[in-house]
């Protein structure tokens, strides 16, 4: 369940469309928001100033009452992560589009990403309606599965979710038919396991097994879904899985088709 919601507004538009979803998503869970930005020490006490007003309209305009600024000094990622932790919040949203850090290789985003503890969502649509689609790319993995089962609680009961498992057999292979089904067979099961764990308001939730190569087989689901929302684990699949942003999450925070939610 999602009690406290921490947006960080980078003071770009695409950041006032992120506080949007993340308002959206505080009434509809009756959780509490924090609006936070992290500004730069080297900042005039005049240019913070301006700063704090512009957040705060924005927070009047756009949040539910009782809603919190808080503003630190610090560099971004390094100042947003601290904030998840000192805030007790449970899902971090952001805006779309982040500038690269100069100081480091990789982005802002990239570096939020790879270390957040808590759930993240990537807000990339102009919309502030309850999520009613989604889908969300499964494997076997842990990281997998969680991601769906707080996809599961976050979008209201009244929206559906499609799980698609993408099957990378071998070419050529004489067995493919035989894997396929029993791929199939696997995920039914693992469907059911996870339905089980979920409350009676879940979302509708639907499931499907598709051979082809990860990429390209989920970019056609979404060509053809046109979901409000993607559901994805994190993981890496190499020894460095620790240390770097599963390839696939990557891809998708930085090319968003839709809004992106990612559960390490």
């Amino acid at each position: 369940m999602t009690g406290h919601v921490l947006i960080a507004h980078d003071l770009r538009s695409t950041a006032d469309l992120a506080l949007r979803r993340a308002a959206q998503l505080a009434r509809q869970h009756n959780a509490k928001l924090t609006l936070l930005h992290v500004f730069d020490p080297k900042l005039s006490q005049t240019e913070r100033e301006r700063i704090e007003q512009s957040l705060d309209r924005s927070l009047t305009e756009f949040a539910p009452p009782g809603s919190h600024l808080r503003l630190c000094q610090g560099k971004p990622a390094e100042g947003v992560l601290e904030q998840v932790q000192q805030t007790g919040a449970d899902l971090l949203v952001l805006g779309a589009h982040h500038q690269r850090h100069e100081f480091f290789s990789g982005t802002t985003l990239d570096r939020i990403a790879r270390r957040c503890p808590v759930p993240l969502l990537l807000a990339a649509r102009d919309e502030d309606t309850p999520y009613r689609s989604a889908v969300a790319a499964i494997d076997f993995s842990l990281c997998a599965c969680t991601a769906l089962h707080q996809a599961c609680l976050l979008l209201p009961s009244e929206a559906s979710i499609h799980a698609l498992h993408v099957f990378e057999g071998q070419k050529n292979n004489a067995h493919a038919d035989t894997q396929l089904l029993t791929q199939r067979a696997l995920v039914d099961q693992l469907i059911q396991d996870e339905s089980l764990r979920l409350p009676e308001q879940a979302p509708t939730l639907s499931h499907e097994v598709q051979p082809g190569t990860l990429p390209r087989t989920l970019q056609e689901a979404l060509n053809n879904r046109q979901p409000q929302l993607l559901v994805l684990g994190s993981h890496g699949r190499s020894a460095l899985s620790q240390a770097l942003l599963g390839s696939l999450a990557q891809h998708y925070l930085h090319k968003a088709p839709c809004d992106v939610f990612v559960v390490r």
